[in-house]
């Protein structure tokens, strides 16, 4: 099949795939680019950071598969390949695990003032006992989106001895009982941030998630709490929780993966406030990870040209 990858994937299913079929690279290339090399391709793989737009897909009339790696579909036309009956697959799993423990790093490295500490310690300075820092130990940890990542954050709450409270977009009697009966308690949107310590946010980007956290929200946060976003930006209203930072007294910090403005250059307003942790995106990047989401990359390719053509040469890793 003609293949084009157009996200940095795991090495040993790039030399699979090309082992048996037609493989072009072009890693986060731009819309232009990847116009200029799709028309011929069968199959698209790709993460985040990369816009799947309509128009690019339109350059290829053969395109039949689709490969998101990663759980987020805000990146790709899901309306325009589903309409032209292109098979779509996300592989969320993998980033899980991964996006959840950045979740507390985010959370530890906020809470124990982490930042201070070090960048204090690289200057020379010894201000041990002017770091106190809050406990995870038994303080409310509030989750917007408690789907398939949020759950996980919340049981590794659990296992921190927190209290933990979440909301869905479709919340239900049985999904309530389902959660009850893991530890994890459903409440209304308004419920979890007025009672959290800690408020994390896992929401997909879209029209319903926009701006999502607002200065009303958080405005309506418990006081001394911290806030983590580690969802997409612009679910978050930057401006809002800029001017809580520095104006306000509520917040007592922010840990933030994911930036309204990402990409080289963009400079972030939280970058001179040491009570603010700044990460690029790297909520999924692990080593782990990579090879986790590369054997699922293989495992619905190999599928597919199973199903519909000859298999993969003999030997290629599964």
């Amino acid at each position: 099949m003609r293949v084009l990858i157009a996200s940095s994937i795991d090495d040993v299913a790039i030399a699979s795939i090309r082992e048996g079929h037609d493989l072009k690279l072009c890693i986060n290339a731009d819309a232009e680019t990847l116009k200029a090399e799709m028309p011929d391709r069968e199959v698209l793989i790709f993460r985040s950071g990369v816009q799947i737009t309509a128009d690019i897909m339109a350059c290829a009339p053969e395109l039949k598969l689709i490969i998101r790696a990663g759980c987020g579909l805000d990146n790709v036309d899901v309306e325009y390949a589903r309409g032209h009956g292109v098979e779509l697959h996300t592989i969320p799993q993998p980033a899980s695990y991964a996006v959840s423990e950045m979740t507390f790093a985010l959370m530890l490295g906020v809470a124990r003032r982490i930042l201070e500490a070090d960048q204090s310690r690289r200057a020379g300075r010894w201000i041990k006992n002017q770091l106190n820092g809050r406990l995870l130990y038994g303080k409310t940890l509030g989750i917007i989106g408690m789907g398939n990542i949020g759950s996980r954050v919340g049981h590794l709450g659990l296992a921190m001895g927190m209290k933990v409270v979440g909301c869905v977009e479709h919340p239900s009697e049985e999904r309530a009982t389902t959660f009850r009966d893991k530890g994890l308690e459903l409440v209304d949107f308004d419920d979890v941030v007025s009672q959290a310590d800690f408020l994390t946010v896992h929401v997909p980007k879209k029209a319903s998630t926009r701006m999502l956290i607002s200065a009303g929200v958080v405005n309506n946060m418990k006081q001394d709490s911290i806030l983590v976003n580690i969802a997409r930006g612009g679910v978050l209203d930057e401006k809002a929780l800029y001017a809580e930072l520095t104006t306000g007294t509520r917040l007592l910090g922010a840990g933030l993966d994911v930036h309204e403005e990402e990409g080289e250059g963009k400079l972030s307003p939280f970058r001179e406030m040491d009570n603010v942790i700044l990460t690029p995106h790297i909520g999924s990047m692990t080593v782990d990870t990579y090879k986790d989401m590369g054997r699922r990359i293989l495992s619905i390719f190999n599928g597919y040209v199973e199903k519909h053509e000859a298999p993969l040469a003999q030997g290629a890793a599964v």
